[in-house]
């Protein structure tokens, strides 16, 4: 619309800087006043709350906010994965995860192959290499929208982890996929493609799954005999430095932060350091996904036309009936069969951050429309993914309706915490009990 308020107040440094967080945060929080009473999850009302704030809309916020906060996205990242991995306890593991490895090989290569297929048969123009790119893509799920609706209507049971566990070895078989994909297109192409930039990143990301475990093993001697505040500052920074090296090296924090996670709950079997993390981790969901919502690109939903189209349903279709199948093969619930696959439709970071590299393994023009698809398809991932969740979630029995129903799930829970000592001044020791 070329609306641009944000000249209203834009170019006051620090003043300017504050009023469009303001904007931010409180948009999204309206916004979620409303899509509860739609019940809905909050992510969408956040993601929703950017398109209406941001370029294509009103234009509340200077472009130049919006393109130096993609830092909340490795951060938020970093948090997520790391909240994932407590639910790979050993325990957990024994019981899901031959099953789950079956599940998600099969969800993701079903999807990529549909996907591939799908692409060359009805738009052969466009090249086997174009539609062997989108299929390795294909195979990716983003857990950040997921996350956030599993945590806020407090689901847990052996959907949620099986849930998480899928989404989380995404990633590894994308990237796996992905890198035998890059070998095979630039070997064929006539754009050329150094193999280094191919090993690189693999490359990486084992470095970071060594440095996750490491993390995961020395956090339990940092955080010894240390007070609360002290233990969230410390998971904060180390989080803080995995994701932002990872930036610095176009490497996502996801699998490191996750191992790191992991690590630590198999360690010392606390999950209080996950508790605190949730709760101090609401600032910097909630511009993050709004953030997203502000990259949306509306003008671009015009060029990705059929191709799409089909992309998006067919990657739909793929993600459902390759959890259906595997999760008869291996005899997992009635649940999991008939709504884990509905979880599994967002798609951004990991598919985002490849296709920049898929563009450049292709012609100009077919590459710009490799991106474009991606990239629009990914916002109504997005979009659309809570809803899906929440759906499976509740059909699965993971979250209970009635709560939802009251309209009480995503509030502060009050819960009573351990007696405090207070010293009063006749010296006498009172114990007080106290609610937050």
């Amino acid at each position: 619309m070329d609306l641009d308020l944000f000249r209203f107040y834009d170019g006051k440094g620090g003043s300017t800087i504050l009023i469009a967080l303001a904007i931010v945060f409180l948009s999204g929080f309206l916004l979620s006043k409303i899509t509860k009473m739609l019940k809905l999850p909050n992510v969408t009302a956040y993601i929703l709350a950017g398109v209406l704030i941001g370029p294509c809309v009103l234009d509340l916020i200077p472009p130049m906010i919006i393109d130096n906060m993609s830092f909340l996205s490795d951060l938020a990242l970093g948090f997520i994965a790391f909240g994932v991995g407590r639910f790979f306890k050993k325990e957990v593991l024994k019981n899901t995860g031959v099953k789950v490895i079956i599940i998600t090989c099969f969800e993701a290569l079903l999807a990529g192959v549909l996907v591939t297929l799908a692409i060359y048969l009805l738009f052969p123009k466009m090249g086997f290499n174009f539609a062997l790119l989108l299929g390795a893509i294909a195979t990716a799920t983003a857990p950040a929208s997921t996350m956030m609706t599993i945590n806020q209507y407090k689901a847990k049971g052996e959907f949620v982890n099986t849930l998480l566990q899928v989404v989380a070895l995404d990633d590894v078989v994308c990237l796996l996929a992905y890198s035998i994909v890059a070998a095979i297109v630039s070997g064929s192409a006539s754009v050329k493609i150094d193999a280094i930039q191919i090993v690189l990143p693999i490359s990486y990301n084992v470095l970071f799954i060594i440095v996750g475990l490491l993390l995961g093993l020395i956090l339990p001697m940092l955080m010894k005999n240390r007070s609360r505040n002290s233990r969230l500052i410390i998971v904060v920074g180390l989080i803080c430095v995995v994701a932002g090296c990872g930036s610095m090296l176009d490497v996502s924090p996801l699998l490191s932060c996750m191992i790191f996670g992991a690590t630590y709950i198999n360690k010392t079997k606390n999950e209080e350091v996950f508790k605190d993390l949730e709760r101090f981790s609401a600032p910097i969901m909630l511009p993050f996904f709004v953030m997203s919502g502000m990259n949306m690109d509306l003008v671009a939903f015009k060029t990705i036309g059929l191709v799409g189209v089909l992309y998006f349903v067919v990657r739909l279709i793929g993600k459902y009936f390759g959890t259906y199948i595997s999760a008869k093969m291996t005899h997992s619930s009635k649940e999991i069969k008939n709504y884990l696959g509905l979880a599994l439709a967002p798609q951004a970071g990991v598919a985002i951050g490849l296709a920049f590299l898929g563009q450049r393994m292709l012609p100009v023009e077919i590459g710009n429309t490799f991106l474009t698809v991606i990239l629009c398809s990914s916002v109504l991932y997005e979009l659309m993914g809570p809803a899906l969740a929440k759906f499976a979630l509740v059909k699965s029995k993971a979250i209970n309706l009635e709560q939802i129903n009251n309209n009480v799930v995503s509030e502060y829970v009050v819960r009573e915490e351990e007696p405090k000592m207070v010293v009063t001044n006749d010296l006498h020791v009172v114990k007080v009990k106290h609610r937050r």
